[in-house]
């Protein structure tokens, strides 16, 4: 036999996509791509993939894969059609589209719907440290949350932290049920929302337990330095001053912040400053740090919300 004919066996671990999504409907995709390689021998058991064949045919068929997986872990989907646009190294119809930020579950692209969104999505790639101020509605924690995501699939951080303080907005944790965590689970479920959107919810899973993305309350960042990631503080229109304070100094080194807020939906009691407010305030100089103002006009959420936006400023 020649080298090229040579059989050996390789395991190919599908280890950033979803098997789901890449296997296809009914294993649509890994049928065609079995038919296209009539000469492996191909076995999908879960995220693994058991190939026999020429040494020749195997070197392709592994860097086919990886473009296969690469297509998949940008665009949250893979048809036949694009395995064959793949196969023949040709550009798919998703390649090039401007302006998209990442691809939703759905393979629908999530792109900045607003020029304030854009100024946030501009922001984000030339500072290290953002605040996001706007109503609610106004897209600034789903903006911000797409941008982290593609930042991990890019790989040019290794960790995704989100936060929110856990403050009682008329509500009182005693009387939740559960233990601590699911006291607080309701005041990080829009976190889970936006990012449940976005990445295929067995791979959502995985990324959680590995910790590569965290969701906690803002208390769990005391003590920490947070490195080689995208941090994301929410609703830190609810912190007080030290609390927001021992956030921003968390910050390491290859790491983004971002901080969104509502001045308008402020839950502290009365006589507590809110540390957004403050921050805003004494960071406004810093050449460093970007601030981007949203509106109501870059409200995307239902057309109601921006009347009942307009009717509350009108009463303040």
């Amino acid at each position: 036999m020649t080298k090229t004919q040579r059989m050996i066996e390789k395991h190919i671990v599908l280890e950033d996509v979803d098997p789901v999504i890449f296997y296809g409907a009914r294993n649509v995709n890994l049928q065609m791509v079995k038919a296209l390689y009539p000469k492996l021998r191909i076995v999908a058991r879960g995220n693994v993939m058991h190939v026999m064949g020429s040494e020749e045919q195997m070197a392709e068929f592994e860097e086919n894969v990886e473009k296969m997986q690469h297509h998949c872990l940008l665009y949250n989907s893979l048809t036949e059609e694009e395995i064959l646009h793949i196969l023949k190294g040709e550009k798919t119809n998703k390649e090039g589209v401007q302006g998209v930020i990442v691809y939703s579950t759905q393979g629908r692209p999530i792109t900045p719907r607003s020029k304030n969104q854009q100024r946030l999505v501009e922001a984000f790639a030339g500072h290290d440290m953002l605040f996001a101020v706007g109503p609610a509605g106004s897209g600034k924690t789903y903006t911000a949350i797409a941008l982290a995501v593609r930042a991990l699939k890019n790989r040019e951080v290794r960790k995704l932290i989100l936060s929110r303080p856990a403050v009682e907005a008329g509500e009182k944790l005693g009387f939740l049920p559960g233990d601590m965590k699911d006291k607080i689970d309701p005041y990080l479920q829009p976190l889970y929302d936006a990012l449940e959107d976005m990445i295929p919810a067995a791979k959502l899973q995985e990324m959680m337990e590995q910790k590569t993305i965290q969701i906690a309350p803002l208390a769990f960042m005391r003590g920490r330095t947070l490195n080689d990631a995208v941090v994301i503080l929410d609703e830190a229109q609810n912190t007080t001053i030290p609390q927001l304070k021992m956030f921003l100094t968390r910050m390491g080194m290859n790491t983004k912040m971002v901080i969104t807020g509502d001045m308008t939906q402020i839950d502290l009691p009365s006589q507590t400053q809110s540390g957004l407010a403050h921050a805003l305030h004494i960071l406004k100089d810093v050449k460093d740090i970007a601030f981007v103002h949203m509106d109501k006009g870059d409200i995307v959420r239902h057309k109601l919300v921006t009347k009942i936006v307009e009717a509350y400023e009108k009463q303040s």
